[in-house]
């Protein structure tokens, strides 16, 4: 039996940064609370340094799996957020039930610099992203 009560559903526009660390955000803030997706418009993998950078705060996303959202079609969601301003433009049609949220992180993927300021940006955006997640869950679930 589905003991989840809700459906969550995190797009970005790969499914490869900004989506999976939320992801395994809202499964560590929601715990049995919530059924936890992400998707992107595109497919690019899970990000290795997203992988590393969410193992550092003690959560595995290893495991995770980069999905497009015409996977999730058939789905009822309750709530879809998007997690970049590129998949919310691209985002399609989510029946009425769907409560949409937004918010438009920065990419980490795109950081520039030395091994060192691309992981500070990394754990920038993982702490916003966090933050995000346990507000979240908090004041939704």
């Amino acid at each position: 039996m589905n003991t989840f009560e809700k459906k969550i559903l995190v797009l970005c526009t790969g499914n490869s940064c900004r989506s999976q660390i939320a992801e395994g955000y809202l499964r560590h803030f929601a715990a049995e609370k919530a059924e936890i997706y992400s998707a992107g418009v595109e497919t690019h993998g899970v990000n290795p340094k997203a992988i590393e950078i969410m193992k550092d705060d003690g959560i595995d996303i290893s495991g995770h799996t980069s999905n497009h959202i015409d996977e999730y079609l058939g789905l009822n969601f309750d709530f879809v957020i998007t997690v970049c301003d590129h998949a919310r433009e691209r985002c399609p049609f989510f029946p009425a039930k769907s409560v949409r949220f937004h918010y438009n992180f920065p990419d980490p993927a795109k950081a520039t610099g030395t091994e060192e300021e691309v992981n500070e940006q990394f754990r920038r955006v993982r702490e916003q992203i966090k933050e995000y997640c346990k507000q979240f869950v908090d004041v939704n679930l």
